[in-house]
């Protein structure tokens, strides 16, 4: 069943079981932030056992772009179309997000993103491969985040 996810009064409904629930739940609020001010989409999540083809469809990249296979349970995860870009989410128990924007047409931007929410260690798949930065969120506190190019296609 989907959640539409507040940024206004942020919850942690679906990300309790995280040890770093609040600031996964202000990750998550802060993407609900900008996609609604962007695009004026409201962002929904669903659990991730309910959307295992977007779940499957991101992880399917980081094994094929760069053999990375994630150890953290996914927790939630969404899908949608903005602006003719795919946009995926998936949100991890150790508090890592992780998100696809895949341009729809030829020549358009592909990137995976990911972000760590704050009080969580890299995680050792992507430790040794991606260099962080830090940005500050009024709703998730210190964020830090990394990306590549998608180069195939998906």
């Amino acid at each position: 069943m989907s959640q539409i996810v507040d940024f206004v009064d942020v919850s942690t409904v679906g990300l309790q079981s995280s040890p770093v629930a609040e600031a996964l739940a202000g990750l998550r609020a802060n993407e609900a932030r900008y996609f609604k001010n962007k695009y004026d989409h409201v962002f929904t999540v669903d659990p991730a056992s309910e959307a295992r083809e977007t779940v499957d469809w991101v992880h399917g990249i980081l094994k094929d772009e760069r053999d990375i296979v994630i150890s953290a349970r996914p927790l939630e995860a969404t899908s949608f179309v903005v602006d003719g870009i795919r946009m995926a989410y998936v949100f991890y128990e150790s508090g890592l997000s992780i998100n696809v924007m895949y341009g729809l047409e030829d020549g358009k931007k592909r990137a995976v993103g990911f972000k760590l929410s704050e009080g969580m260690d890299v995680p050792e798949e992507l430790a040794s491969r991606f260099k962080f930065a830090r940005q500050k969120s009024k709703l998730a506190g210190t964020i830090r985040g990394s990306f590549f190019v998608i180069k195939a296609e998906h």
